[in-house]
C-alpha cells in the first residue's frame, strides 16, 4: 500500500482486477502528460502518475478507480515526496469524511 496525503493506492493482484474494468471510460492525461488521480480543488495541486499507463473510473464520487502501471511509475505531488511504484494493477481510493447528513470525498 501507498499512502500520499488523502489518496491510498493499493496493489491489486492481475487475476483479482474485477471483470469488465477494462471496458471501463480511460482518464485523459492533464497539459503535463500526467494521469491525475486527485486534483486539490482549493490548492490546484494534483496527485498524480507520471508514466506510461491507464486511469480508468467507474462513475459517480465514490466509483472505484484503476491504475494499470506496465512499466511502473511515480506518484508525484507539488507538497510531497514522489513514490515509486512497481509495475502492475492498482486500487485509487480517496480519503471520505463525515459531515453531518452526507459523506464526502476530502477536499485538499
Amino acid at each position: 500500500m501507498y499512502r500520499q496525503g488523502d489518496v491510498l493506492i493499493v496493489s491489486v493482484a492481475e487475476a483479482a482486477v474485477p471483470p469488465g474494468t477494462d471496458r471501463l471510460p480511460r482518464q485523459p492525461r492533464d497539459a503535463r502528460g500526467r494521469l491525475v488521480l486527485a486534483l486539490g480543488e482549493v490548492t490546484g495541486h494534483a496527485h498524480a502518475v507520471v508514466g506510461p499507463g491507464t486511469l480508468v473510473r467507474e462513475a459517480g464520487p465514490f466509483g472505484a478507480s484503476y491504475l494499470h502501471l506496465p512499466d511502473g511509475g511515480r506518484l508525484v505531488h507539488e507538497e510531497h515526496a514522489a513514490i515509486p511504484l512497481p509495475r502492475g494493477w492498482y486500487r485509487v481510493v480517496r480519503q471520505r469524511e463525515y459531515v453531518p447528513g452526507a459523506v464526502r470525498v476530502v477536499a485538499d
